[in-house]
């Protein structure tokens, strides 16, 4: 699979990379300070799944049928409460 990182995700690329996955930074896409709806469209043309922390772009990606993991600050909380609950229970 091949990702698309958003410009506050650039610094996850070798997290990923390990992981298996192929992947391209908004900066190294020439995105750097793009507008939304070219980030979501550069990833649709591109066959990308986006990975972003922004709303906006996520929203976009849904209305145009792109594939793209949103992660909101919910997600975070949730992920960490489940790892201190694991890790630190009582």
């Amino acid at each position: 699979m091949k990702l698309l990182l958003d410009e506050m995700y650039s610094g996850l690329r070798e997290y990923f990379e390990t992981l298996g996955y192929q992947v391209q930074t908004a900066q190294e896409a020439g995105l750097k300070a793009a507008k939304d709806r070219e980030i979501v469209e550069y990833a649709n043309k591109n066959s990308l799944i986006l990975v972003t922390q922004d709303q906006k772009p996520a929203e976009l990606a849904e209305l145009l049928g792109v594939k793209c993991i949103f992660i909101s600050n919910l997600m975070i909380a949730k992920l960490v409460d489940e790892k201190i609950k694991a890790d630190f229970k009582r």
